[in-house]
């Protein structure tokens, strides 16, 4: 399996831009990759966007993104007020936003939603990351729900045991809000590593997936 590595862990800084549509869709999608690429690198800096996250889920969604990224040497957590579930009939005011964050930030590595996502906000999300963002290396990451959309993802990151723990920690003691979901629940985000784990034969047992629809040798 070929294996790739950004940049030299021993130099140079990484600047890294997350978005999600909700207050837990990042740490859901990538928070193990996250946590991994702190732990690699030591001279990340991360930018972490949540487009519909108002009162408690706002609270939550900044406490959650303040402890997933403690190791950063640079972060940047913005909290959005864009209706929840209407982002299709609010594309052109997110669209501004993703224009107005072209100018802001230069990631080296972009985690977004996947492209086939069944919910109509993540799939906006999707849409106006690769319409904003067209040179830069773009990774989109999956969310279980009821819908039954997961996919078959074709990159693979490692995530060693300590680190699963934490995310889905952090995940069960920050959103406090969303643990009377059925699908909200430890042995959901547990599995989920554990699959992607095994399908990438992954040396920890554990691995978080994305989908890389462009990867440019260079």
């Amino acid at each position: 399996m070929f294996r790739l590595h950004i940049g030299d862990r021993r130099a140079g800084n990484i600047s890294i831009l997350c978005l999600g549509a909700h207050s837990d869709d990042i740490e859901i999608g990538c928070g193990g990759t996250i946590l991994q690429l702190l732990r690699t690198y030591k001279n990340c800096a991360v930018t972490w966007v949540v487009f519909s996250a108002e009162g408690q889920r706002k609270r939550e969604a900044i406490s959650s993104a303040k402890r997933f990224l403690g190791d950063a040497r640079k972060s940047t957590v913005v909290t959005r007020d864009f209706k929840e579930s209407f982002f299709p009939y609010r594309g052109e005011e997110i669209k501004g936003y993703f224009e107005l964050l072209k100018k802001r930030v230069h990631p080296d590595l972009v985690f977004t939603h996947y492209r086939h996502d069944l919910h109509q906000d993540h799939r906006i999300v999707c849409e106006l990351t690769w319409n904003t963002f067209r040179d830069h290396v773009i990774l989109e990451y999956e969310i279980p729900k009821y819908d039954g959309d997961l996919g078959q993802p074709n990159v693979f990151v490692p995530v060693d045991p300590t680190l699963t723990k934490r995310k889905v920690q952090i995940l069960m003691e920050c959103f406090g809000s969303q643990r009377s979901r059925q699908w909200f629940s430890e042995d959901t985000f547990h599995a989920m590593l554990r699959l992607r784990g095994i399908e990438s034969h992954s040396p920890t047992k554990y691995a978080e997936a994305f989908y890389g629809r462009k990867i440019v040798f260079g």
